[in-house]
């Protein structure tokens, strides 16, 4: 399922996510412009490697430009690829408005930063000597998403559901759409443990998410509730 839109009407302008979203597609197209040898030692400079963060490497001087924890905060507005860049824009877009909502924009800046931290560290303790740099913002953005599956499950997602050669879009609660989300998450992070190389962090993702579960009672606004009810928007009755 490829979320699309939500249902889910915001009482202020986003602000904080649209920067969050320029940003990242900014850092990305400098990064795409430099070329191969340059482009490495940008995501080496700048992506989380644990085995610096952690102190059991040390960084060689051309590489290390910043404290190698700095790194826990840059990663986040690097990415490996169109694919990655847009699919983590596309979730911020759908779901990081709303809780930017709940917050006010300097609690969601707090709170987004710090899931991502939380994120990256949950990454970096299933291999702490791993050299490999990580780099995205899908931590942080899980943080998002485990914070809007508390306060907004009932919300209605709409989903493309690609079919072999056909595709669907449809409806479906975003309790359902980000809890299967997590649970793909975290089996396909067990699966992961032991492997070597690159591939996805998961379980960046799954710290990030519950990270955001965990922090939001203390980043929402008093009046907000957790499981509320659903809001509606105009844009719910039109026909796709």
């Amino acid at each position: 399922m490829i979320p699309l839109h939500d249902d889910n009407p915001t009482e202020i302008t986003p602000i904080l996510t649209i920067a969050f979203i320029v940003a990242c597609t900014l850092v990305f197209l400098y990064q795409v412009s430099l070329p191969s040898e340059p482009a490495e030692l940008f995501v080496y400079r700048y992506g989380a490697i644990p085995a610096a963060v952690f102190g059991q490497a040390a960084i060689p001087p051309q590489v290390a430009s910043f404290p190698a924890v700095t790194t826990l905060f840059t990663s986040m507005f690097l990415h490996g690829g169109w694919m990655h860049l847009i699919g983590n824009m596309l979730y911020l877009w759908i779901f990081g408005n709303n809780i930017e909502d709940v917050m006010g924009h300097i609690r969601f800046v707090i709170f987004y930063l710090t899931c991502g931290v939380m994120a990256a560290l949950s990454h970096a303790l299933t291999d702490p000597a791993s050299t490999m740099p990580m780099v995205g913002a899908s931590g942080a953005i899980s943080g998002v998403l485990g914070a809007y599956l508390l306060l907004f499950p009932r919300a209605q997602v709409l989903v493309l559901i690609p079919l072999g050669l056909y595709t669907r879009m449809m409806y479906v609660p975003a309790g359902f759409v980000l809890g299967l989300w997590f649970v793909m998450q975290l089996l396909s992070g067990g699966m992961s443990l032991g492997r070597q190389g690159g591939g996805v962090a998961f379980f960046a993702h799954v710290g990030g998410f519950v990270a955001g579960m965990a922090l939001i009672g203390l980043f929402k606004r008093p009046d907000v509730r957790f499981f509320a009810p659903r809001r509606h928007s105009s844009w719910r009755n039109l026909e796709w």
